[in-house]
């Protein structure tokens, strides 16, 4: 994993798996956000997948999917649901951790 902290609330990386949550955990996360659509690409871990280990360990998880055209109204009021109700710090992730990065700043434009 390569994370990327964004600010003391937030932080992105790529695709997570299920063995990546244990150290994402023992890293003092207590939420992570989803921003990957399911079957993007062939192989990647499902959110159900995910969602479920993150909820074993405690970790509270939301997916607000972005797809191939970007930031949209709806992910961004889905984000910021996510930041107003989710414990933090927060770990985003996407593909590469860039469309993680987006929904946040867009979404920080609307939180103030």
């Amino acid at each position: 994993m390569d994370i990327r902290q964004i600010n003391d609330e937030y932080a992105v990386t790529g695709q997570i798996t299920t063995e990546d949550l244990d150290q994402i955990k023992a890293m003092g996360f207590k939420s992570i956000v989803c921003n990957r659509p399911d079957e993007e690409e062939p192989g990647q871990p499902s959110f159900g997948e995910i969602s479920a280990k993150a909820a074993e360990l405690g970790l509270e998880i939301r997916h607000v999917p972005v797809g191939r055209m970007g930031v949209d109204v709806e992910a961004v009021n889905g984000m910021v649901d996510a930041l107003d109700e989710l414990p933090r710090p927060m770990l985003g992730y996407c593909r590469s951790g860039a469309r993680s990065t987006a929904i946040y700043e867009k979404s920080q434009h609307i939180r103030g």
